[in-house]
């Protein structure tokens, strides 16, 4: 029976506690290179017995990866070197700490270059940028691969690839952007191709014990009635070849943890994926607070603020082995001191989520 401090392995990993920090992107870092402040920021919430932290996504290193400003990269000399300052000083705090890597897809068209994706179709189905050629799905892949390899030559604890809300491996994992009619479209396991060869890929370029974390959702930028998967056995077998290329485990992104996933069950989304791949499952939405991520982008979501609640109910489905580990969002940007206190038990003590504190890397 799991509770939140008690430690986890995954790999060579060792989590001190089932605290897991999400992956929110802060767009601070100019030019693409994290600095001292967001070193200050991760290493901030490591002191306070966070027991992982995943970085904001961060672009692989690809022309059409990146689809907003001032947000990491993961290449080149300078962006790596901050990366390194951040890996120092997360450690030196105590904690562990994996990038996210990123490819933004078609999530953004009209940007340049061109959005690319599986068959040049934005999130809600009309032409948007260009359909990848197999020579770009090749390039791509390499990337992600290299950035795997830097992670681990900067010391990082693991990785974890972006295959969630709309973004270019999960472009490929849904039918709705996905029409292609080649290997890499058409049935579950066929659109989960792409995501397998990068998974593979990166296996090969890092340690057998170097974890490889993959984050999947339903959910799309601005489509959150989408659905990748429309029942447990369409789940299983978009996993099934991502589970054979070499994922250690999976991160499930929904808007509120306690939603069940499927009619019949009160699993949420990653207690299906635990059940149907045999994998560590991170599940994450809404922790602690009262108000979901937002209908819109950057509407309710980030103006708005959110009150607090309880944990009863998350500790109570974790120590059912409904999942393994807990991602934080929001709290964590307004309490840094949050895992601490939820350890001791003394959330009564925590502040409100305000969207104030996205102006700052506090």
């Amino acid at each position: 029976m799991a509770s939140l401090d008690e430690p986890f392995t995954v790999g060579d990993l060792v989590v001190p506690n089932r605290i897991v920090m999400a992956p929110m992107t802060r767009m601070k870092s100019p030019g693409g290179v994290p600095g001292p402040d967001v070193a200050e920021y991760y290493a901030l919430r490591a002191a306070h017995q966070v027991g992982l932290i995943i970085t904001e996504g961060t672009y692989v290193d690809r022309a059409a990866a990146g689809a907003y400003e001032d947000v990491p990269h993961f290449y080149g000399e300078r962006a790596l070197a901050g990366w390194a300052d951040v890996v120092r000083q997360v450690h030196r705090a105590g904690g562990r700490i994996i990038p996210q890597l990123w490819h933004t897809g078609v999530v953004r068209p009209g940007t340049e270059p061109p959005a690319e994706g599986p068959s040049g179709l934005g999130l809600d189905g009309s032409p948007a940028g260009r359909a990848m050629t197999q020579q770009d799905i090749d390039d791509t892949v390499a990337t992600f691969a290299e950035a795997a390899a830097a992670a681990e030559r900067l010391g990082f604890d693991g990785i974890e690839l972006h295959g969630a809300h709309g973004y270019l491996i999960d472009d490929f994992l849904w039918s709705g952007t996905n029409r292609r009619t080649d290997r890499y479209g058409g049935d579950p396991a066929s659109r989960a191709r792409f995501g397998a060869e990068i998974v593979q890929a990166v296996r090969a370029a890092v340690a057998p014990g170097f974890p490889v974390f993959f984050r999947l959702s339903q959910w799309k930028v601005n489509r959150y009635d989408a659905r990748t998967a429309e029942s447990p056995a369409e789940l299983e077998r978009l996993l099934a070849p991502l589970v054979d290329a070499g994922v250690d485990a999976f991160h499930a992104s929904t808007r509120r943890y306690w939603q069940p996933e499927f009619e019949g069950s009160d699993l949420n989304l990653a207690g299906w994926v635990r059940r149907l791949s045999g994998r560590a499952t991170v599940t994450v939405g809404s922790v602690g607070l009262d108000r979901q991520y937002g209908e819109g982008l950057f509407t309710e979501g980030f103006t708005r603020p959110a009150g607090l609640t309880g944990i009863e109910e998350l500790v109570a489905r974790l120590g059912r082995d409904e999942f393994d580990l807990v991602a934080v969002g929001r709290t964590l940007l307004a309490n840094p001191d949050w895992a601490a206190k939820a350890l001791r038990g003394e959330l009564a003590q925590t502040v409100p989520y305000d969207p104030a504190v996205l102006k700052t890397l506090a």
